[in-house]
Parts: C-alpha cells; structure tokens; sequence
C-alpha cells in the first residue's frame, strides 16, 4: 500500500512539475521566418506575360507604353498573432505559414509581379522583425533585384489600432517601404499600443494553453503559440517623447494616433506609403464612427498617406449608404429604425427580446417596453452589443448589420468610413489644413495564411481565405459557451479584453461568410524594377481588383499644359468640359491546376500544400467585360451638404458589346462648368457572371418584403464540409484610382 501511494505521490508531482514547466513556457519554441525556394521564374514566361498584355492593349487601342503588374500590398504570415491562431488545430488550422512560405506562393502558386509583407506591429518583436528583414532580402535576392526580377517584395507592417468608442478609434494602416536595406528601413515596426497590444500581450499564460487540455496530442503548437505571446510582452516599450533614432533597438516602439505614426515616420526620413483599410469594417470599427475626425492636420499626412484599400479578402469597402448602424448625438446614442434594404443590429436585439418576452406570456406592453430596453443596451454596448442579449446565437441575428445592396461588403458595414464618403469630405476647420483627401485605389488580400494573391482561382475557400473555427461540436461548445435565453436583455460593460467575451462579441461566426479569396493591386509602371513599381504607386495610377486580372486604363483627355491626357490617380484644376475615356480587358480564364515552372521548382507536397494543387496559370481566353460604370463625387462645398447628394453611384453606365477583347466608353461631364465645383471620378469595369467564394455571404432567404427570414452561412467549422466552397454567381470587377478635376481657385 504505502509502494502504491508512493507511486500516486510521483505521478502528481510528475504531474504538477509538468503544468508548472508549460505555465513558464518551458516546451515552447520560436517559429522563424523560414527560407524562400531558391528558383525563379523563367525569363521566357514573363516576356510572353508582357507580350500578352500589350497585344491585348494594343487591340483595345491603348497606346501606353507603361506594362500593368498586379500585386498584393496587405499579406499576413504566422508572425501575425491571429494568423498564428487560426493555424493551429483547435481553429482547423493548416500549421505555420511562415514568410518564406509566402514568398514561395508570391512566385510559383499565385504568380505575382509583387508584394508586401504586412505583419502586425503589435505582435512583433525585436527577433521577429530582424528575421522579416532578411526574409524579405532572401526573397528578393532569389528572384534579382537587377533590372528585371521575376518578384519584388517589399518590406512593412500592419498598424492595427481599435478604439473603444468612435472618438478615439482610428482604424487600421499598412506601413509599406521603399527599400530593404538595413540602413534604410526602420529599426522597429511602429505599433498602435492601446488595446490592441493588450489583447496579445496580457492574456494569462494558463488561458492561452486551455486547448492542451483538449488537444493534448497537438500540444506542441499550443506551447509554442505561448512563446510566441511571451516574446511580444518580454519586449519593453519604448520611452515616449525620444526621437526615434535615439531609441534602443529592443524596445516596443508605439504611436496611438495617426498623427504620432507619421511624425515616427517622419523622424525616420525613409520613403514610406501609409495605407489605411478596413475602413468600413465593423468587425473593431465602433457603430458610430466616422472617417470625418481624420481629416487634419494633426491626423493626415497628404505626402505619405497617398492610397485607400477599397477592397480585399473581409469585403469592399467602396460604397457609402446612407444608413447607421448606432444613431448619436449630443443627448447620447440611439438605436435607428429599419431602414428599405438595412436592418440595425440594435433593432434586430430588440425584436429577439420581444419574441422571448411573448413567449414567456407577458403582455404587449411590458414585451414593448423590453424590446427598447434591449435596443438601448445594445447600442450603448458599441462593439459588443451582441452581449446584452442573454443566451443568443449566431443564426439569430440573421443578416442584420449588413449591407445587402453592396457589392461582397465588409461584414457589419459602416458606411461613414467608405471610400466613397472619405472622397467626399473637406475640411472646413483649417484654413491652411488638409482641404481633402486625395487616395488613390488599391485592392489586396489581406491575407492570413502567407499566400499573398489568393484571388486567382475561387477554391479552398479555408486555404485561399481566412475561414477558420473549431474543428468538431466539442470544442465549438467549450469555446461558445451560451447561458439560457432570458426574455430580457442587461447593460454590458466595455472590456475587449475579456478573452472568450471578446470573441463572441465580434462574431466570429457569422464573419466567416464574409470572407473572400482577395483583392489585387494593380500598377501602370514604366519599367518591372522596384523604381517602377514605386514610382507608379507615388503617382497614384494605380487600381484594385476584386481578385482578377482585369485590364484597365482610365484617362483624363484633355487636361491643360501640353500633355492633354492625364492618368488615373492625376489632379487637375481646369474650367471647361472635361472628357475622359475608359479602356478594360478582361482577365484572362485559368486552366486547372499548375503550369509546368512551378511543378519543376517546388516538390510535389508543397505544390499541394502551399498551392493547395492549383495556381496561376492562364489559358488564352479572355473573359468579357459586361459594363463599365462611372462614379462621380462632388465633395462637400459646406459642411453639412447631405451625402446622398453629392455621391452619384453609378452616374454613368456603358454597356459593352459580346467582345472578347474588351470595351471601350468615351464620356464627357456637362455639368462641371456650370457647377464651378471641385468633381472627383472613377471608373468601375465589371466582368460577366462568375462563381466566387462567398458571393452571397449568409446565404439569406428573403420573403416578399425583402427582409432576411432563414440564413444558411458558410461556417469556417466542421458545421459545413469541406467540399461545400460556399460558391455563388458574383461579377468580379476593377475600381481605378479616381481623376480629381477641381475647379480653378482665384
């Protein structure tokens, strides 16, 4: 007996030394950067990509000698905390996606002439940027940086700053660098402190090895994620008010405003572009924000913050509605009524409140004066309304919050942070302010797997775009944990921190049909060189893609000086009748799986694994261009001109003829001269009907009314199979970066 308790006692300990040596992150390792495939791809390939291209402008009529490339500017690998966790096995994850992986997709799966890696600065640590780096040196020295290289990647980060309520809420930015150089880049990523970096840093280290419990034969990776959140909070932070260049090289270097990332960017005096994005997403964008507050001095750098990401993998952000998901005002927030095609969140609240108080058998009034109550807690609540209803689920909150009249939105949509409605703004406060804002437009992935361009085919919907949930019923419950549904709703109290808390509220449910394969960004570059890629990007002539390759030109033609015609992304100042033209081609069809250069350079099971059997590679067949549609805004001339007004979308649209290679529109405005105002245009080609990923996100059934009765969402879990890609007819389309005409000042 006493041999028997003895042996009891050991286990325990064994036990107990084991818990304690995994609470000081004994067994975690440090996941590296990884190391790109040392191949290229073949001259003869580009040069026939490049002849391809200019036969098909050539046809059209285009007389540009610049080459359209096409890239990614918004790429995540697993040095990005949430790219971490959603590859690992408790989130259906396919294992790390480290950088050098993602260069090896940039070349051979998905084709790229370029890319970005964008990992968040939250999540970075001395270690981690030194190792992103070289990483993206080794990726750029495999493909040349000579006057020709097959890839070009940049270096830069993620500044993902969230904001409790809609005052101190800026939203999300890219940070891209011109170069690569050790001397020549930052010495730190700069991140956006605040409760972002709390979020990764400050959560328990018995809280993030809960799934070992659960999963204990994947526990490596488990652990391993613990390390990865003890590097982000072993990095002191930087001390405030120094100048950058006299800070310590391993410190935590953090800006909480726009206006402080641009100043640390300033005192680095290198060439950098800010890109903000997300800008209409309410996954972190407080119901009541605005993109108003951003116009100043104090918060836009006009020379450095230059492009707008309207489009990538969690949605458009292009169209501005005239709808609010929160009322405010000075006597607080409110919920809105339904408006035709948008039901609030807050309302949606209030109806489930009522059901379940008639249901429990009280009368109309009481169920009434519930119903408010809960529309109120939810609007007060901001980001985490969903918690002030007890016991709800996903599927009862149906399509409400969304944009259903939008094309493939951003879930929880927020129409004041638009690219349309930024467009539209002037600031009315500074004389010798900002007067506007001037982006040009881009598209990118936004990736979290490290495959930069995942939009080339519509497949592996859980690869190709950020789907991810439990992999089985016992884990979904022990990470949904649902009380009963009371027939009354209570007041929530902020806290983005709270751990599962934080992630009901953000719905990651029913975000998942709201993930698409990605954007692309695309460049009128004079030459294939780092130089022409930024240069083109500098001047603004530039656009996005919802994912295809669409060829497109969208010309000024007769601008003032000797040149005539001016570019997407120009300005000019003129006072006659303006006249453009618009030139598309459609993308070229994909044959199935992998072109011959990509089966020599990668082994059979990374062709499989990374490019999950398929890639870039294009057949001779165009598809065609249905219509093009021009948008025109004419920004504010006082400061409380109704939107609605002044946003025409579309304010012209071209039907094109049954044309392989592509459609031409020629249009004139002859309204500007009379108006005497400043006019902003841009361009949309759209192709015929395709399939694509989440085309109809939820999946609703509407009855006659046009309200959302059943959904069916495309779950990123095991609740639907693998084989179900959640395709739908969609029409892929190319936003150019707008011409902004104004009128001349005196």
């Amino acid at each position: 007996m006493r041999r028997v308790l003895y042996s009891i006692l050991a286990v325990f300990v064994a036990i107990g030394i084991y818990v304690n040596a995994a609470l000081f992150g004994f067994f975690g390792n440090h996941r590296g950067a990884g190391e790109p495939t040392a191949a290229q791809i073949p001259a003869a390939i580009l040069a026939s990509q490049d002849r391809d291209q200019r036969a098909a402008a050539t046809a059209r009529g285009v007389g540009s000698s610049k080459q359209i490339l096409f890239g990614d500017l918004h790429v995540h690998t697993t040095f990005s905390t949430d790219a971490f966790l959603w590859s690992l096995p408790i989130m259906s994850g396919e294992g790390a996606h480290p950088l050098g992986d993602a260069c090896d997709f940039a070349r051979f799966c998905s084709g790229l002439d370029f890319w970005s890696i964008n990992d968040h600065a939250e999540a970075s640590s001395p270690q981690r940027w030194q190792e992103t780096k070289e990483a993206i040196r080794q990726c750029n020295a495999v493909g040349g940086e000579g006057s020709d290289p097959d890839v070009i990647a940049f270096l830069g980060w993620e500044w993902t700053q969230i904001g409790a309520t809609a005052e101190d809420h800026w939203g999300h930015k890219n940070v891209v660098l011109k170069e690569t150089a050790e001397d020549r880049v930052p010495t730190r990523p700069i991140h956006s402190g605040g409760v972002t970096r709390m979020l990764m840093a400050e959560n328990p280290a018995w809280a993030r090895l809960l799934p070992v419990l659960v999963d204990f034969r994947n526990r490596q990776g488990y652990y391993d994620f613990d390390n990865f959140i003890r590097e982000i909070g072993a990095t002191p932070p930087c001390e405030a008010g120094v100048d950058v260049r006299d800070l310590p090289a391993d410190c935590a270097e953090g800006a909480e405003t726009p206006g402080e990332l641009f100043e640390k960017l300033a005192q680095w005096g290198h060439e950098s572009i800010v890109i903000p994005h997300g800008t209409t997403w309410g996954i972190y964008t407080p119901p009541d924000a605005s993109w108003d507050k951003q116009l100043s001095s104090a918060q836009h750098d006009p020379d450095r913050q230059t492009l707008i990401e309207v489009f990538s993998g969690h949605g458009n952000s292009e169209e501005y509605r005239s709808f609010v998901p929160i009322a405010s005002s000075a006597d607080g927030v409110k919920c809105p009524p339904p408006s035709p095609g948008y039901l609030p969140s807050c309302w949606r609240a209030g109806e489930l409140i009522r059901t379940r108080c008639e249901g429990a058998g009280f009368d109309a009034a009481e169920c009434e004066s519930r119903a408010a109550r809960a529309r109120q807690h939810y609007a007060e609540a901001g980001l985490q309304g969903r918690l002030a209803v007890p016991g709800e689920t996903a599927m009862d909150w149906l399509d409400s919050g969304q944009c259903r009249d939008c094309f493939q939105p951003a879930f929880n949509y927020r129409p004041r942070g638009s690219a349309q409605y930024i467009a539209a703004l002037r600031n009315f406060e500074e004389p010798e302010g900002p007067d506007r804002f001037r982006f040009g437009f881009i598209a990118s992935s936004d990736v979290h797997t490290g495959r930069p361009g995942t939009g080339y085919k519509e497949f592996a919907r859980t690869s190709m775009a950020d789907q991810s949930g439990p992999p089985d019923q016992g884990v979904y419950d022990a990470m949904n944990p649902v009380g009963d549904p009371l027939p009354e709703s209570f007041p929530v109290e902020y806290d983005l921190t709270s751990g599962l808390a934080a992630l009901r509220a953000s719905e990651v449910e029913r975000q998942n049909s709201f993930w698409l394969t990605g954007g692309l960004v695309a460049v009128h570059a004079e030459s294939r060189t780092r130089d022409g890629v930024w240069d083109a990007l500098s001047r603004k002539e530039t656009y996005g893609t919802s994912g295809d390759r669409i060829l497109l030109w969208f010309d000024l033609l007769n601008a003032p000086g000797a040149e005539g015609r001016r570019a997407m992304g120009s300005e000019v100042a003129m006072a006659t009748t303006p006249l453009f033209e618009v030139r598309a081609v459609g993308a070229l069809e994909q044959k199935p799986g992998c072109p011959d250069h990509t089966l020599g350079a990668l082994a059979p099971e990374k062709v499989e694994r990374l490019c999950r059997g398929e890639c870039y590679h294009p057949s001779d067949t165009r598809r065609k261009i249905d219509r093009i549609e021009i948008v025109r805004i004419r920004p504010r001339v006082h400061p409380d001109e109704p939107m609605e007004r002044i946003i025409e979308d579309p304010w012209r649209s071209f039907e094109c003829a049954d044309d392989e290679s592509g459609c031409t529109a020629a249009f004139a405005d002859p309204d500007y001269a009379s108006s005497a105002r400043d006019v902003v245009y841009y361009a949309r080609a759209i192709q015929e009907p395709t399939l694509a990923v989440n085309a109809a996100n939820l999946r609703c059934e509407y009855d006659d009314t046009g309200n959302c009765v059943s959904m069916r969402p495309c779950w990123g879990d095991f609740r639907t199979p693998e084989s179900d890609e959640c395709l739908d007819e969609t029409q892929e389309r190319a936003w150019s970066s707008p011409i902004y005409v104004d009128w001349p000042r005196s």
